[in-house]
């Protein structure tokens, strides 16, 4: 009977272990499609980049007040379709904003992996600083959940004029161990995203924001990630906010225009 029940226990766990490696991507990526296409504007323009395999990444830029502009090229989240930030974009100081979707989510062709998506943040941000209405001094990289590991990736790789984590995380590795105790998370997952690694190689200033009552992403993987960051640094706590909230206070906002400004 007891050897019976071991060999079930040991059969459910296995079960276990083999579902989460099959399908770990379906449990971080959540493409989204375009819900509705931002308003026409004059300073909106349609981007359409190709990624080094072929793929097509599509996106959208809204050009700040001045030419060339500084510019912000930001990175969602695991659920986010960003075109919603193209009725903001008067939030960042007057800077162009660069949204181009993940790959797999809006119009973007091509399926998410971290290998895909740190190689595409650097094409993304090579085209905009070519861009003749770009000031490719001041190129700032934002990132939120889990495109905070895209911004790390691409502040390693690339001189950037500052960057912007929102809810950042030390390494998916960790924040799943929290989450998934009873899993070896560390042998099992493929996309790791170790944005820790990373922060000690990066000297450009950083503005860290993060929701006091985030359950996702817990305040102690973003300090993690602050306290090894090298440049210049400065921490946000959005009070009262939830991970998915954060974006809907207005000290989230105010926190984000005042390092713009101070980095003109």
């Amino acid at each position: 009977m007891i050897a019976s029940l071991v060999k079930i226990a040991l059969a459910v766990a296995i079960g276990v272990l083999l579902l989460a490696w099959l399908f770990q991507e379906r449990m971080m990526f959540f493409p989204r499609p375009v819900e509705s296409r931002p308003t026409p504007r004059p300073n909106v323009e349609d981007v359409t980049l190709v990624a080094a395999d072929g793929v097509k990444l599509r996106g959208w830029l809204v050009r700040g007040a001045v030419t060339p502009a500084p510019l912000v090229v930001y990175f969602g989240g695991n659920a986010e379709e960003v075109s919603w930030l193209t009725e903001l974009a008067d939030q960042f100081a007057g800077w162009s904003l660069l949204l181009v979707n993940f790959r797999g989510y809006g119009e973007s062709e091509g399926k998410p992996g971290e290998k895909e998506l740190l190689e595409d943040a650097l094409v993304i941000h090579d085209h905009a600083k070519q861009r003749a209405d770009v000031d490719p001094r001041r190129v700032v990289a934002m990132g939120r959940s889990l495109g905070s590991g895209v911004a790390v990736h691409l502040a390693a790789h690339r001189p950037l004029r500052g960057v912007i984590l929102v809810s950042p995380y030390d390494s998916v590795v960790e924040v799943a161990k929290r989450h998934y105790p009873f899993l070896p998370v560390s042998l099992m997952l493929r996309h790791r995203f170790d944005s820790l690694a990373l922060a000690p190689q990066v000297d450009a200033p950083l503005l860290c924001l993060v929701a006091t009552e985030d359950r996702v992403i817990p305040i102690p993987h973003s300090r993690a990630l602050f306290e090894a960051w090298r440049g210049a640094k400065t921490w946000r706590e959005v009070s009262r906010a939830s991970h998915d909230g954060i974006a809907g206070e207005p000290d989230y906002w105010r926190s984000i225009a005042e390092f713009l400004k101070a980095l003109r």
